[in-house]
């Protein structure tokens, strides 16, 4: 295609576009919404045989969580000497063996790693840390503490790796206003959905006229034989973005429910992820956010209650899966840019640190706790030594879960893992 724009440079100029929502230009509405495409879609499987039905959902934890007292060394002397007020009482622990345990706020996730269903990976980091959000943010984006790719984060590479259902703009789904960099591909792969409802084809008209447009639309982009290509791409496009808005909003519609889900924006984010799912939409990876862990003041209360909003919602969405008999194709990874420094500040807090652990959901893992807990005594400039890489965690989701080469997205070949 060679007029003017190339299909590859419309598809990721209107999706990035659409991202924004009804401020997005009427032509680009109508005609780059792109969802799904019902004329494209093939049941294939991925390089290492799995089912192209598998769902990896990433939960970003922005802005540092403190990771000590996320996961707990409740026999260590060192840990209650560096927070004489921060630290969590032996009594209040959750334990999970003689050392470890969880924040007493993560109590409904203990339920899913007695299960099984839940790891523990500690000490995660990079070598040569940042303790700059947006540097370090951009780093976990895209798997690239060199700085050698920027433009496109880990999960945008594996849409342009060609998995499988990939060549569908929603082979991502970002539950927010402005699509993370981790999901940025050269192929433009990747939607912004706040409001199912709003997600939609938008009339001109206002009441009067409107119906009447809508029908003129569907009649100008139905398929017709033997056509230019810029015009059928450009028809194909506009007829699937109808089809496919239409499917997202019917099935969050159809969605049965039956699951309580907490009055908090995070859990509402997991259930609309819930209910895209119910509704098999043919997305690979859902992204969903979390904010305030840059707990440098008064962190006892406000950790606290982060430490509940994602036990509570990530244990409904579970739940929510189980019952849709989904449990088994999703797998949550949560993970956040940083953790903090050892030692508590004098405002009640903690500031900037660095390894700190990531936390992964899902029926089909191998639960349980993984790597070793840093030394709190053997420090570097008083924060935590790093003992496993975050794209080792990174390529073992891509190979072992999503059936992706590893190497080929993230640039080396890390160890993996074995939580799956």
């Amino acid at each position: 295609m060679s007029h003017g724009m190339t299909r590859r440079e419309f598809v990721k100029k209107g999706l990035t576009m659409i991202a924004v929502g009804a401020t997005a230009p009427s032509f680009i509405t109508r005609t780059a919404l792109a969802m799904n495409n019902p004329w494209d879609v093939t049941q294939v499987t991925s390089r290492s045989g799995s089912p192209d039905d598998r769902i990896l959902v990433v939960v970003q934890m922005g802005g540092g969580n403190d990771g000590l007292n996320s996961i707990v060394p409740f026999t260590n002397d060192a840990y209650y000497r560096a927070r004489p007020n921060l630290a969590v009482p032996q009594k209040d622990v959750i334990r999970l063996n003689d050392d470890l345990g969880f924040h007493p706020s993560l109590a409904k996730v203990k339920e899913l790693y007695d299960k099984g269903a839940m790891a523990v990976v500690q000490g995660v980091g990079y070598p040569n840390p940042s303790r700059s959000h947006f540097k370090s943010m951009e780093i976990w984006h895209t798997a690239d503490p060199e700085g050698r790719v920027v433009r496109y984060g880990w999960i945008g590479r594996y849409f342009d790796s060609k998995c499988p259902v990939c060549e569908q703009p929603t082979a991502g789904v970002n539950v927010g206003q402005s699509m993370p960099l981790a999901m940025q591909a050269e192929n433009g792969m990747g939607v912004s959905v706040e409001n199912p409802e709003a997600f939609q084809w938008m009339s001109a008209f206002n009441g009067i006229g409107a119906r009447e447009e809508q029908e003129l639309f569907r009649l100008l982009n139905a398929p017709a034989p033997n056509e230019p290509g810029t015009i059928d791409f450009l028809r194909h496009t506009a007829m699937n973005a109808y089809v496919s808005s239409e499917k997202v909003r019917d099935s969050v519609r159809a969605y049965k429910g039956g699951i309580e889900y907490p009055n908090t924006r995070f859990a509402a984010s997991m259930q609309l992820i819930a209910q895209m799912i119910s509704g098999k939409l043919p997305t690979k990876v859902y992204y969903a956010h979390m904010t305030g862990f840059d707990t440098h003041a008064n962190q006892r209360g406000a950790h606290e209650n982060l430490m509940e909003q994602l036990a509570d919602g990530v244990a409904a969405f579970y739940k929510d899966l189980e019952a849709q008999g989904n449990a088994d194709r999703a797998v949550v990874l949560a993970f956040s840019e940083f953790g903090r420094r050892v030692a508590e500040n004098g405002s009640g807090g903690t500031d900037h640190g660095t390894a700190a652990p990531m936390f992964v959901f899902g029926k089909a893992l191998k639960g349980g706790l993984y790597g070793q807990q840093p030394s709190l005594t053997d420090l570097s400039d008083g924060d935590l030594r790093h003992a496993i890489d975050f794209r080792s965690v990174y390529a073992t989701i891509l190979d072992r879960w999503l059936g992706a080469d590893p190497q080929k997205i993230l640039g080396h070949n890390f160890d993996r893992i074995p939580f799956i």
